[in-house]
């Protein structure tokens, strides 16, 4: 399976170290199945960031350990009230020490106005159903792999920068 992440430069090497904290499922690297949305990151990022180039950058990522209990996988199918938890705890975490077991996870892309929701749902604004409703990507559903561990990154082959 092809997997892609948007950036501002080509990624040679994976480098966890260089991760962000308050990111969905913590600290890690973030792939998406969706060529178009993780080149619409590539975009963002580099205007964000003012620098670079918009790249996207493609893996192959070896399915087989789905299948072996080789790694630690979590898998949402779709977005749910077990989903918006989760997002909502790894946001809230401000630590690079991860708040959960898993290698791997799989799951629906949130929208981008994620930290702003959550402020709403923590001060009573919205309640959980409104604050679910809130994270689901504008464009449909779009699955998200987060690679946490070095383990989880060895399942994935490098295969161009477009």
């Amino acid at each position: 399976m092809i997997l892609y992440h948007g950036s501002n430069v080509e990624i040679g090497r994976i480098d966890l170290s260089l991760s962000k904290v308050g990111k969905d499922f913590g600290c890690g690297f973030y792939l998406s199945a969706d060529k178009e949305q993780a080149r619409e990151l590539a975009e963002r990022k580099t205007e964000q960031l003012g620098t670079g180039v918009p790249t996207l950058n493609a893996y192959e990522f070896d399915t087989g350990c789905l299948d072996d209990n080789s790694l630690r996988i979590l898998e949402f199918q779709s977005y749910s009230k077990e989903w918006a938890e989760f997002v909502l705890k790894n946001r809230r975490n401000r630590t690079r020490m991860q708040i959960h077991p898993y290698d791997i996870v799989i799951e629906p892309i949130a929208d981008d106005a994620v930290g702003y929701q959550i402020r709403r749902f923590v001060s009573g604004l919205i309640d959980m159903d409104k604050f679910l409703e809130e994270l689901k990507y504008m464009k449909g559903q779009t699955m998200q792999y987060f690679f946490g561990t070095e383990k989880a990154v060895r399942y994935l082959t490098k295969t161009e920068a477009l």
